[in-house]
Formats: structure tokens, sequence, C-alpha cells
């Protein structure tokens, strides 16, 4: 006969028991809760059912949030947890805003523009143009564009430029800088660390592996830099100073002049802005509202803030991809740092980017192809095979027409010099045509934890290429003879693609970076234009006439993707978000960062990474 528990031991049985019961029931409760907002999701997705129609009378509330792209780099999962967690994804496709800035132009029901351009981030100025000019288009059909924000940097400002009226918050502020090209220095870090880094290079001024063999800059670099940068910030005081009918000249000494100019206003950058004609009007939000409403704005639902609607639902509305049936012209964006094999959307892989060209070419729809390029390159035979499947695309009758976005240079101008025509914005960053390799080795550092190489080999060369051993001499005279045929060949084939001599394109090389108007200067490009001037030009080569499809060629979305990106357009969720049915923030915070170091993320030991790369974006 088992004795009973003693008391204490039953009543602490008792509460184990308590306590495993509630327990159970927040587990059956979290499960049901999330189980019934699946479903929801579910059959939101099945059904289809997208935001209703835009009443009448509303304003197109555009708020970029994130980085200004090409084509998401951001996978669908994250776009739809992001969405469900009430949050706009980290980044914003430049063709989306583009089409829903042109539609909402002949779109009855909206009345105007309000952007909020605080939170857009953006790599570079041609992008941002390419917003401007869209917004420009909206204007001249007789709707008003207004901008509110707290807080403008000048690439926000430089988009808020493009308004009828820009009003600020009166405890914020505009900051126009100026551009710089700093960058981090490694070689005393590596030398620490006993890494021998090994540069090779053709051109003078092909700086972009600097930070890994010198301390500080070369006197070539910064040359070079203080040239495409100076033409860079020249553009960019004359379109603003024009655009706010300003004196360029006036324009920069206030920019130059902060600090004094901060005194007169004791610190208020709002009061600033408005003296130096920067902005409109100080508003605060509830101004804003306001204001519209005075417009004869309607009042929002249930009486609250205005008619609207945003642009993730604005663009949900618009029609697709092109035609699938109908002849026209075919996008490939060709956006990232250029390496080998297969990459996904945001870099450009080779083996992938190749077999797109590639597919565009055997669909017979395909009558013309642009490439809309925004890479500062990379590897060089990851990009060697992206420029094969260019001039094959031309010798099989098909137009080939590049589009550059922010940066086309080096391994961008290398997939690009074989086009029929080259378009490039006033302010891409383009050229820097020249070739580095970069060789690792690492015997010193194993030598600081006692490790020492040492063997035999049965010949000159067995193990030469080993980084655990210092730089043979003769791999060195190896890879430095792989550059310069590679530089030779990058300049020989500009001069061939371009209608140059070597010894003209070698001049204009060397490495050096040039921007879209003094490219245009040197004959590295055709015109300057917009992505929707090439699409035309295209068009134009391929004879299609005025009225024709164009599609973008992309690797097509499966169909759980396609049901996932369709969560966040269906009705159900929009309607359980109004209620404030949400994913937590935390959730869509989960993804890693990207790594910082490009040069390296791809870099192979033991063999020469041969690279046609441009760290050349301003800040």
């Amino acid at each position: 006969m088992i004795p009973p528990l003693p008391p204490r031991k039953n009543g602490f049985l008792v509460f184990l028991r308590g306590i495993n019961m509630v327990r159970l029931v927040i587990l059956n409760l979290v499960f049901f809760t999330v189980l019934f907002f699946v479903t929801v999701l579910i059959v939101g997705g099945m059904t289809g059912t997208r935001v209703g129609t835009v009443q009448n009378d509303s304003v197109l509330v555009i708020r970029p949030q994130g980085q200004l792209v090409e084509q998401y780099s951001i996978d669908p999962l994250q776009r739809a947890v992001d969405g469900l967690s009430g949050n706009e994804p980290k980044q914003v496709q430049l063709r989306d805003l583009v089409a829903a800035i042109d539609a909402a132009a002949k779109d009855q029901a909206i009345t105007r523009i309000l952007l909020l351009p605080d939170e857009l981030q953006s790599g570079g100025f041609a992008a941002l143009r390419e917003v401007g000019a869209a917004l420009d288009r909206f204007r001249a059909a007789g709707k008003p564009v207004i901008v509110w924000a707290a807080n403008l940097d000048q690439g926000q400002y430089y988009l808020a430029a493009h308004a009828d009226r820009v009003l600020l918050d009166p405890q914020g502020g505009v900051i126009i800088t100026g551009l710089a090209n700093y960058r981090l220095f490694y070689k005393d870090l590596l030398d620490k660390l006993g890494v021998d880094v090994h540069l090779f290079r053709v051109g003078q001024f092909k700086s972009a592996a600097e930070p890994y063999i010198l301390e500080h800059a070369s006197t070539e670099a910064k040359q070079a830099d203080s040239y495409w940068m100076g033409g860079l910030w020249d553009e960019y005081l004359a379109e603003v100073a024009t655009l706010r009918k300003l004196d360029p000249a006036t324009l920069r000494t206030d920019i130059d002049n902060l600090p004094a100019n901060i005194a007169s206003t004791q610190g208020d950058l709002a009061q600033l802005a408005l003296n130096q004609h920067l902005v409109d009007g100080l508003a605060t939000r509830a101004d804003l509202i306001t204001m519209l409403r005075k417009e004869g704005v309607p009042a929002g639902d249930k009486g609250h803030s205005f008619r609207q609607v945003n642009l993730t639902r604005y663009v949900a509305n618009l029609p697709g991809n092109g035609s699938a049936f109908t002849p026209g012209v075919a996008v490939l964006v060709v956006e990232g740092e250029i390496a080998g094999g297969e990459k996904s959307a945001g870099s450009v892989g080779g083996e992938s980017t190749a077999a797109l060209i590639r597919a565009a070419r055997e669909d017979s729809k395909t009558k013309a192809l642009v490439l809309r390029v925004n890479s500062p390159g990379g590897e060089v035979y990851a990009a060697e095979q992206i420029r094969r499947e260019v001039q094959l695309t031309r010798e099989a009758g098909i137009p080939v027409v590049v589009s550059m976005g922010d940066v086309a240079a080096s391994g961008g101008y290398w997939i690009s010099m074989n086009a029929d025509r080259i378009f490039a914005e006033p302010n891409t960053i383009t050229g820097s045509i020249g070739i580095f390799g970069l060789y690792y080795t690492i015997p010193n550092t194993l030598a600081k934890f006692g490790v020492q190489s040492d063997g035999v080999g049965t010949g000159p060369m067995a193990g030469a290429f080993d980084i655990t051993r210092p730089l043979d001499p003769n791999v060195a005279v190896v890879i430095q003879a792989i550059i310069n045929k590679g530089y030779h060949d990058f300049v020989g084939n500009v001069a061939k693609a371009r209608g140059k001599n070597y010894a003209a394109v070698d001049a204009i090389a060397q490495g050096r970076v040039w921007t879209g108007q003094q490219a245009l200067d040197r004959g590295l490009v055709d015109q300057l234009g917009s992505l929707r001037d090439a699409v035309s030009d295209a068009a134009g080569l391929a004879k299609l006439g005025k009225d024709y499809p164009v599609r973008y060629q992309e690797v097509p979305l499966g169909g759980f993707e396609r049901f996932l990106i369709g969560l966040n357009q269906s009705a159900s969720v929009h309607a359980m978000q109004s209620w404030g049915i949400r994913l937590p923030n935390w959730f869509a915070q989960l993804s890693a960062l990207a790594p910082e170091l490009q040069l390296l993320r791809n870099a192979r030991a033991g063999v020469p990474n041969v690279y046609a790369d441009c760290l050349c974006s301003p800040r």
C-alpha cells in the first residue's frame, strides 16, 4: 500500500496541475486565434477579392518607405509579412511608383497627389529624376502635387522640388549638404590580422580596391571623384534652382554657408528653409488636413482626415505586366552586383541574367529588348556572359536598347556597350572602364598562431596558388597578364561597339568615372533620356508603331508566391487591419541584413578574383 502524500506535497501537485491547465488554455487560445487569422487570409487570397474602386475626389497619398529600387530584392514572403504586420515593405519599386503617378494623371477619381517623402531612401538621382518626370506629367494634366514633410534630406528634396507646393512641419528642416564619397580603409586592420592583399590593375583611376591596400584615398582617386561628383552636383543645383525658380549660385552659397545662415534664425531650420524659398509654407499635419478640406477634398471614413487612397492599394488595381500574347517590347532589369552563377533579384547572376536574355530572344513576342541597367559591376566573366547574350540578341534581328539607371559603371558598362543605343540620365554614374584583380595570402596570419606551411611540389607552379604561402612572383606575373588582357578586351570591345579607335577609348577609360552628361560628351552613350524614352526608341527600331505592349522579362513567380502577394491586396486583409488585427511589428524584422563588403562576399580563395567594379555611389 502506497502511503498518501503529505498535505504540502499534495497541494504542490494541485498547483502544478493548475499551472498546466492555464498553459493549455493559453496555447489553445493562441492556436485558434492564429488558425482564424490564417483561415481568413487564405479565404481572402483564394477569392482574389481586391481593394474596391477608388472613390471620386480622392487624393493619391504616396508615402514611399525604404529604398527606391528597379526590382524587388525582398522575397514575396517577406513582403507579405511586412504587409500583414501593417508595415509598408522597405523597398519601393520604381516602375510601380511611376505607373501609379501616370495612371492617376488620367484617373478622374484622383484630384491631386500628396507626397510624403520623409522615409524614402535612394541610392542615386537618376531614379528620382524618373519619378520627378512622372510628377511633372501629372501636373501637366492640370492636377496639383503637394509635398508635406517633417524633414527632408537632399535626395528627398530633389523629388519634392517637383511639387506645386512644398510644406514643412514647423519643427522640421531641410538639410542639403552636397555630395561626398568617403570610404573606410582596411589596410591597417589587415596588417594586424596578417592578411596580405595583392592588387593587380590597369587604369590609374581604377580605385575600387584601394581600401584594401592603402590607408587613404590616392591622389588620382580624389581627382577623378571630384570631377564626376562636381558634375553631378552642378546638375542637382541647376535642376532644383529651375524647379524652385531660384538662382543656382545663390542656392550653392546658401548650402555652403549653413553654419552662418542658421544663426540668423536662432537654429530654426524650418524658418531658414522658408526664408531661402526652399519651401512654400510651414504647416503641421493638422494644418495640412484643414487646408485640403478647405480646397474641396471630402472627409475620409467616419468624417475624419480626408478622402484618400495609398500607393500600395492603388498599384494593386493597376493593369498587369503587359500582354501575354501580343508582340511588343520586353524590359529586363539588371540591378545589383554582378557575380557568377544563379542569383536572385537584387543581384545579377551571370548564368541567370544570360538565361533571361536568352528566353526573351527566343520568345516570338519579343520584337525589341530594353536592358534597364543599375549596377556598379562585379565579376568580369559574369559580365561577359551577359554581354554575349546581348550581342546574340542583336544578331537575331532584335534591337537592344540600354537604359542606364543610377549607376551603370565598369561591369555595368561592360554589359551595356554592345546595345544598338544607350540612354543615360544626366546624373547617371557610368564609365569606370577598367579592370582589377585581388589575391589574398595568409601566411602571416597563420604565423601569429604558430602555424607554418611547408612541403614540396612537382614543379615551380605546383602549389603556387596556395594562400597559406607568400605570393609567388610567378603567380603575380600570371595574374597581371590576365588583368592586362582583360583591360585590352574591355577597351577594344568598347572601341568596336562605339565606332572609335583603341587609343581614343583608352584616353577616356583608365577606370575613370563619368556622369551621364560627361559620358555623352565623350561618346560613351548615345542620348540623355529616361527608361520611357529608351522603350519608345526600342519600339521605333522594331517598327512597332505607336501602340505596343511593354512587359517585364522576369523569372515568373510560383503559385504560392503569387498567393502571398495576393494576401496583401485582398479586401479581407485590409478589413482585418482596419479592425486592428495584424501580425506584430517585430515579426517583419526577422530577415538578415546583407553583408556590407560586397567585393569580399563572392571572393574565392586560392584563385585570382578579377573584377570590373566601381564603388562610386556618393552620399
